[in-house]
């Protein structure tokens, strides 16, 4: 297979992924659009459970943006608190990894094409009878055959690419190695501007023998680190709490990337003893589908005790002088010690209400 067949392959195969991501992000917010809101709005009023919200629904609508968009939208509504958006941002974070198991395990060990075609034949008969949410959900299947048809094509070419291109010097045995890996993957996600379509990319030049495992993982890593690049692009000119809720994201990115990278050895080590406890044999995707998920479970971990400090820190940044208006001038816990004084500076308070 020569290069220019194998490009097309790939910058095909990625289309057509990207197509299938966004067929079911759509489909799946106009058929449970109603459901979502409710999840957000009802399982959010403890940070454990704003952190399984954020996995339950980037696992469902597989788009940690879109959940991102709608919890900067809650957020500036007053329907979640800042420090429940940042939970449910923790949460995506974790929930975006389901992408990656889809790839290894089934498009990996299913006839792909057996179950896509029939997939997308009555889910586009659903949308046609239906635009109501029946037809959102017909809308979703299509996209789930499309997103398994672009696999299915990435690995054909990325396969050809393994025959072409000699991958055996492109080792992580030392510091620049998987410097460059890591950096590859950063860049990777920034171009597709989808950290999702990224992971299908690496797993499958894993799965292919394109690339090696620990190199695999390195790249998982920046890719992961990747997709603040399109939080800090959406919180140029946002408003105060999206610019909070983007800081929170690329903090956890930051945080996650380094320690994955320091414990990178020991991930990969449980990691292959979770695929050995499945029972998925030698498939090396699974492996760095598992690092994957272990090292943004293990980046929650962290950040849980700091996010009272870390909502502290972002409140008394990025504020607006509307905010800072709002707040009250002369009326704080200290004053109620003293009742006189507190009278009297209730009564600046109001004339300063009054002047506004």
């Amino acid at each position: 297979m020569d290069l220019l067949a194998i490009a097309t392959g790939v910058v095909g195969g990625i289309g057509l992924f990207l197509l299938g991501m966004r067929l079911m992000t759509e489909g799946l917010r106009l058929g449970a659009g109603h459901a979502l809101r409710s999840i957000l709005e009802r399982g959010t009023a403890t940070r454990a459970r704003a952190v399984l919200a954020g996995i339950g629904i980037t696992a469902l609508v597989q788009s940690s943006s879109a959940v991102t968009v709608a919890v900067i939208g809650f957020a500036n509504a007053g329907l979640l608190s800042l420090a429940q958006a940042v939970a449910v941002v923790f949460g995506s974070n974790v929930g975006t990894t389901i992408t990656g198991w889809l790839v290894a395990l089934v498009g990996f060990n299913v006839d792909v094409k057996a179950m896509a075609l029939p997939g997308i034949g009555v889910g586009m008969a659903m949308r046609l009878a239906s635009a109501g949410r029946a037809g959102g959900f017909g809308e979703a299947l299509v996209g789930f055959g499309v997103f398994f048809l672009g696999i299915d094509v990435l690995k054909g070419s990325l396969g050809g690419l393994q025959e072409s291109i000699a991958f055996a010097g492109w080792t992580t045995n030392d510091l620049l190695g998987v410097v460059a890996f890591t950096l590859a993957g950063f860049a990777l996600t920034v171009v597709m501007q989808s950290s999702s379509a990224a992971l299908a990319v690496i797993l499958t030049s894993v799965g292919q023998g394109v690339v090696s495992i620990e190199s695999g993982a390195c790249l998982v890593i920046g890719a992961n680190a990747g997709t603040t690049s399109t939080a800090a692009i959406a919180a140029i000119g946002a408003t105060s709490n999206a610019k909070r809720v983007a800081v929170a994201h690329i903090a956890f990115n930051a945080v996650t990337g380094v320690v994955a990278l320091v414990t990178l050895p020991l991930l990969l080590l449980a990691a292959g003893r979770f695929r050995e406890a499945l029972g998925l044999g030698s498939e090396p995707a699974a492996v760095v589908a598992g690092f994957h998920t272990l090292f943004n479970v293990l980046g929650v971990a962290l950040m849980w005790p700091l996010t009272s400090r870390l909502v502290g820190m972002l409140e008394r940044r990025f504020r607006t002088p509307e905010e800072d208006e709002a707040r009250a001038r002369y009326l704080d816990r200290n004053i109620l010690a003293t009742p006189v004084l507190a009278v009297g500076a209730r009564g600046l308070e109001l004339a300063r209400l009054g002047a506004i």
